[in-house]
């Protein structure tokens, strides 16, 4: 009796079902992924919006405006590669320059140095109070670089505190107007930039030497490894990335420099600190040449992709 009631099913039959299943499923799933998608471009629109208004078009207006000869009120003359051939042509360009490549070592360099000593101090033997060393050390990230200007101008000034403790120390004979100095201005306001930014190294080294697993610091330590080889042989590996990511937001930094050197020495004294964006600000506003300054910000930004490129290939991950 149960074997009639069960009657079997055709091959023909089942293949197809089977068929249809796999045309059901196979329409569905399309329309799903594409309902999904949707949904996704609906997420993203609105930061692709805002990236594209205020950093793709202002890129191409400034390409645009560089091929033209504008002062900002008549309207403008077509120029092609005029001021671009003005711009490569003086020589205050190429010492522009050569002090953002100098600040690129108090901005990026020293900083990255400073954050790897102090994150492998945090990491070593301190516990507590380690919220309260983050905090201080990356205030400066949090100040309005205007106001660390103001404040260093008046910290270097000739009557100012790095000139009272010099005196304080026995050194009163090497005091002096550090931002007025000939050839000390550019380093005294290199160390600003070291200060600005060694906070910010740090708080991105400690980030990274937080997800290093701890069974690597423990087999080091059983292979009689001391905290220096620690710190060398599985700390700084594990940071890599984060070095990386620390050295070219420093060296933008650095090579985009304008609202700091602005406030403190408007690039004197006789154009020893002077840097692109500022060149870029001098011909916009007070030599009303907005295509000679277009194209110096096109050149800066050529510049800032190249000096990156550079610092991201010399410090990849071979083993990515």
């Amino acid at each position: 009796m149960a074997r009639e009631a069960t009657s079997p099913v055709s091959p023909s039959r089942a293949a197809t079902a089977r068929g249809g299943g796999q045309a059901a499923s196979g329409h569905a799933r399309p329309g799903h992924w594409r309902g999904r998608r949707a949904r996704g471009w609906l997420y993203v629109l609105p930061a692709l919006a805002v990236y594209l208004g205020f950093a793709i078009w202002p890129a191409i207006t400034t390409l645009r405006l560089s091929l033209l000869t504008w002062d900002g009120i008549l309207p403008p003359v077509w120029a092609g590669l005029d001021n671009y051939v003005k711009i490569f042509r003086d020589s205050a360009l190429y010492e522009a320059i050569l002090h953002s490549l100098v600040l690129i070592v108090f901005f990026s360099v020293i900083p990255i140095a400073a954050g790897l000593l102090m994150t492998a101090l945090l990491m070593g033997k301190v516990r507590r109070g380690m919220t309260f060393f983050r905090i201080v050390f990356f205030l400066p990230q949090v100040l309005p670089l205007v106001a660390v200007g103001i404040t260093w101008r008046w910290l270097y000034s000739e009557s100012g505190v790095v000139n009272q403790f010099l005196d304080a120390v026995g050194l009163g004979s090497i005091t002096r107007a550090w931002l007025g100095d000939y050839g000390l201005a550019l380093v005294a306001l290199g160390l600003i930039g070291t200060w600005v930014m060694s906070g910010l190294c740090m708080m991105l080294f400690l980030a990274g030497a937080q997800k290093i697993d701890p069974s690597l610091y423990e087999a080091a330590t059983l292979d009689g490894a001391g905290a220096y080889r620690q710190f060398l042989h599985v700390t700084l590996p594990g940071v890599r990335k984060e070095i990386t990511v620390a050295g070219v937001i420093t060296t933008i930094a650095a090579l985009a420099s304008f609202d700091l050197v602005f406030v403190t020495t408007n690039g004197g004294p006789a154009g020893q600190t002077n840097v692109p964006g500022l060149l870029v600000y001098r011909l916009a506003f007070n030599e009303g040449d907005i295509g000679g300054a277009s194209a110096l910000a096109v050149v800066l930004t050529v510049i800032v992709i190249a000096v990156v490129a550079a610092v991201r290939y010399f410090t990849r991950d071979d083993a990515s």
